[in-house]
């Protein structure tokens, strides 16, 4: 009986190790949300107050997740300083909110790109030699590092 019963659980064991297999394999497929800790807290300009602002971003690629890693200091820099200092009437509204964010997004892809070793201006002539056309309203970041960076997100966003 015991003899079963070890040969019963030595199947099962082997089919579920066999059934978790390709799991490794799907890990790190498709976008990722990175959290920018700890969130941001910035003076405005008028006195006693400030924005508390926390970030994710929308990431696919391994690659350019690790890229925005190791730039993480310098991405921190730069949304402080784009945060900061900013007057309380400027972020009152949803379409001001949503103007922030895609501030946000083009500072957080040129510091990427600036770190990876693109220079802002070197990047309207990367797109014109490779024949991308710009539009209107978002940038084309396919040819440069920060292409697997996607989006930002404000999941807290407290003016006090």
């Amino acid at each position: 009986m015991r003899l079963f019963i070890l040969l019963f659980s030595l199947l099962f064991v082997s089919n579920f190790a066999f059934a978790n297999e390709g799991g490794g394999e799907a890990k790190g497929v498709g976008p990722s949300y990175l959290e920018i800790t700890p969130k941001f807290v910035v003076n405005l300009v008028e006195s006693k107050k400030y924005l508390s602002i926390n970030v994710q971003l929308l990431i696919d690629g391994a690659p350019t997740e690790a890229a925005i890693k190791k730039h993480m200091p310098a991405i921190k820099h730069e949304l402080i300083m784009l945060f900061s200092d900013r007057p309380m009437d400027s972020l009152q509204t949803m379409e001001q909110r949503e103007a922030l964010r895609q501030e946000a997004i083009d500072t957080i892809h040129k510091t990427i790109d600036k770190a990876e070793g693109i220079e802002p201006d070197a990047e309207e002539a990367v797109a014109t030699a490779e024949g991308h056309a710009k539009k209107a309203k978002k940038k084309d970041y396919t040819h440069l590092p920060s292409e697997g960076f996607k989006d930002a997100f404000f999941t807290e966003f407290l003016l006090q």
